[in-house]
């Protein structure tokens, strides 16, 4: 027996919701497997230490010409490595043809458009599922069909604050109250402003709750930081902006708390088992029914979606301070 998955999204946030599923699929089988996923997502550096993973390839999942190439690439690993069972946890064709070419007996995935026309499974998502689910419902339900049952849908990611020690930034955390913020996130629209994040940092600062505060973004959203910094006035931040993803992990591993927008900074908390609030207002909460994440919400707060970042100021800061604390003391 010899398990390959493959998840072909290219976000963070998205392949940690995938985790129990993925974890699911190896329990069923009582079998470590082998993951694929694009490079983005680092899963080589976050997933080492999960026990049900035996290796990990990356493949990422392009365009125009690179499609052909990438067929025959993964057809090669799936020859070379003569697995006996592929499992798809996202719509993507090529590795289901790779798959098929290479003589893979079991090929199961949730079969919408053209990839059903290369598994060997009997039972897929019809289109409205795959519209009408998200992506942790539909690989819950394609598990199902298949008879795999998933009883832990909240996803977790072990590491050790012992394999840290020696990732940077190097500072002692032992010392002071440490907080994370998520600044950023890859939709505009879920994104507190920087002036509410650093209002926040002074009633945190000044009611003792945080003496170091970790901003978490992107390289190309220094910018936010910068001016969280500059708003607050304070000397209590840390820039993460230039951090890869295991110096984040690491921050977030020895914070006491993180509070962020909804990206995959927050999932990513929640995961590591840090206590995380959720800033939503303009996106659904609902998506979160499966995991550790506190949402914190605005006023007559409705579960859809509101694409406009203007949204995000529903949710006042006196209010994410006040059900902050109430979780905290």
């Amino acid at each position: 027996m010899k398990i390959c998955i493959v998840y072909s999204h290219h976000k963070l946030g998205d392949l940690i919701w995938q985790l129990p599923y993925i974890k699911s699929i190896s329990d069923h089988h009582k079998s470590k497997i082998t993951l694929i996923t694009r490079p983005t997502t680092q899963a080589k550096d976050i997933l080492k230490e999960e026990k049900y993973i035996e290796s990990f390839f990356y493949c990422h999942f392009r365009k125009s010409v690179w499609y052909f190439l990438e067929i025959f690439i993964l057809y090669s690993f799936f020859r070379k490595n003569n697995f006996s069972h592929v499992y798809i946890l996202d719509k993507i064709s090529r590795p289901a043809i790779a798959a098929k070419l290479a003589g893979i007996k079991n090929i199961i995935g949730p079969g919408i458009k053209s990839q059903k026309n290369w598994l060997t499974c009997h039972r897929y998502l019809s289109a409205k599922d795959y519209i009408m689910l998200n992506y942790s419902e539909q690989s819950e339900m394609l598990l199902n069909l298949n008879g795999i049952s998933s009883e832990n849908k909240i996803p977790k990611i072990n590491i050790s604050l012992k394999s840290l020690e020696n990732v940077k930034p190097l500072i002692n955390f032992d010392k002071k109250k440490t907080v994370a913020f998520g600044v950023d996130s890859f939709e505009l629209y879920k994104m507190w402003f920087e002036d509410q994040f650093a209002e926040l940092a002074n009633l945190l600062n000044d009611n003792g709750f945080a003496d170091q505060i970790f901003l978490i973004a992107s390289k190309k959203n220094s910018s936010v930081t910068k001016k969280i910094s500059f708003l607050s006035k304070r000397n209590i931040f840390y820039d993460c902006s230039e951090l890869n993803l295991l110096e984040v992990i690491k921050v977030i591993k020895n914070s006491n708390f993180y509070v962020g927008n909804n990206s995959g900074p927050l999932n990513l908390a929640s995961a590591l088992g840090t206590k995380a609030f959720g800033l939503i207002a303009n996106d659904r909460v609902s998506e979160l029914k499966n995991s550790n994440i506190n949402p914190i919400l605005p006023n007559n707060y409705k579960d859809e979606f509101f694409r406009d970042r203007k949204g995000m100021r529903r949710l006042n800061v006196q209010r994410v301070y006040n059900q902050i604390v109430s979780k905290l003391i």
